[in-house]
């Protein structure tokens, strides 16, 4: 699949997502992602004036789902977005009820193994599940408080290829990564390049970086873009 740019609006107040989003469309970001931030902030009305906003943007909610994912799943798609997250660490029957909902409502449903104690294992688990993508996922509480030990940060691009190479669907990686990093990401099979906090949004106070952001996501899309397409394993 081609290169797919994807913007984490980890903002808590919806006019500034929207300002932040309509910026990214125009630098030629694809997929938008209402980030948890905004879903606790503005729930299903921010999801809903994004859709307004941008009738035809994939929209990504980051729910990290871990029960009711039938219901949850049901409501943002309802609401407008066609891309929904439950979490490995979730019971197998949440993440059946996350999938049934994204069949029933023809909506994508992206599994996420934050937290797993095996994370290759957690991507096979979620794709063995239905999950149509792998968000492979180094945790912002788990970065900071192992860098706080003096210990080596972990990094998605650890066992990135070792995700990429267990699964025949889409993966993408995230948390903590540089630019340079993100940007990296198709090259190790992973089509699906996110930014967010910390990359384009101030990672502590959830505001728009300081900056020339359209500028430099441009720059970023067009380097992304240029990896043409990835391939995919099939089974």
């Amino acid at each position: 699949m081609k290169p797919i740019v994807q913007i984490s609006l980890d903002l808590t107040n919806i006019d500034e997502a929207l300002e932040t989003a309509a910026l990214a469309m125009r630098a030629g970001v694809d997929w938008l992602e209402a980030g948890t931030p905004l879903i606790l902030a503005e729930g299903l009305h921010g999801v809903r004036k994004l859709r307004e906003a941008f009738p035809d943007t994939p929209i990504v909610a980051d729910l990290k789902t871990m029960d009711g994912g039938y219901l949850e799943a049901e409501m943002m798609a309802r609401a407008g977005a066609t891309h929904v997250v439950v979490m490995a660490r979730a019971h197998e029957e949440t993440i059946k009820c996350v999938v049934q909902a994204g069949k029933d409502h023809g909506i994508k449903v992206m599994g996420d193994n934050l937290g797993c104690p095996d994370m290759v294992q957690g991507a096979r688990f979620l794709e063995d599940l239905g999950c149509d993508f792998i968000v492979h996922h180094i945790g912002y509480d788990e970065r900071r408080g192992i860098a706080a030990q003096g210990k080596r940060m972990p990094s998605p691009l650890d066992q990135l290829k070792e995700i990429v190479d267990a699964v025949s669907i889409p993966v993408q990686a995230v948390g903590g990564l540089s630019l340079e990093q993100a940007i990296s990401t198709p090259g190790y099979g992973a089509p699906l390049v996110v930014l967010g906090a910390p990359l384009t949004i101030d990672a502590d106070a959830f505001k728009t970086a300081d900056g020339d952001l359209e500028a430099s996501l441009r720059k970023i899309c067009a380097a992304v873009h240029a990896h043409g397409d990835v391939a995919i394993k099939q089974k």
